[in-house]
């Protein structure tokens, strides 16, 4: 387990590194990120010795809080509200990855094992917000996953002319062809 101060140096960059990268893109020069979690560079490159290894390590903390927000919502809203929910939480985990689309198809090694951290995550808790949403009667019937996940992530590509708003009425659209 690392020491106290490691983690929270970590802490503080992966915080860095996702705000960074949700205002500047994931080419952001390290030396903001280092200084935007009041670290020096050398620390950033003892936890992160390369760029793809901090895009990496912060696609998958933010992914990982997207996935935990599932439980705490169908919980505390019926089946379709959640479904609702939770799928507007995936589309601003979606919005705040600019340039990681492309960083993840680059061929880079480091992110190999994403996609399918990404799977295994994300497509079991939309199962069943889909599937108690469908059992419910709140949509028709349980789509697939990973088809409803991929249709959001292409939905929040902007486009010409799109605004910051655009995204969440393409999938609150969406959404609305499922009931």
């Amino acid at each position: 387990m690392p020491r106290a101060d490691a983690q929270r140096n970590v802490d503080a960059l992966l915080a860095a590194a996702r705000d960074e990268f949700a205002e500047h893109g994931v080419d952001v020069n390290v030396r903001a990120i280092a200084a935007r979690a009041d670290v020096g560079t050398a620390t950033l490159y003892r936890h992160f010795p390369l760029r793809s290894d901090l895009i990496a390590a912060v696609f998958r903390r933010e992914l990982d809080e997207c996935v935990a927000a599932a439980a705490p919502i169908a919980e505390a809203h019926p089946p379709g509200e959640a479904l609702e929910l939770w799928v507007q939480r995936y589309r601003e985990f979606l919005q705040t990855k600019r340039g990681l689309a492309a960083a993840l198809h680059s061929g880079d090694p480091a992110y190999a094992a994403l996609p399918e951290y990404f799977q295994s995550h994300a497509e079991p808790v939309l199962g069943k917000l889909l599937e108690d949403a469908a059992r419910a009667g709140a949509i028709r019937a349980a789509a697939e996953p990973l088809d409803i996940l991929g249709a959001i992530a292409n939905l929040c590509v902007p486009y010409p002319g799109s605004d910051a708003d655009t995204a969440s009425r393409m999938v609150a659209l969406l959404l609305k062809g499922l009931r």
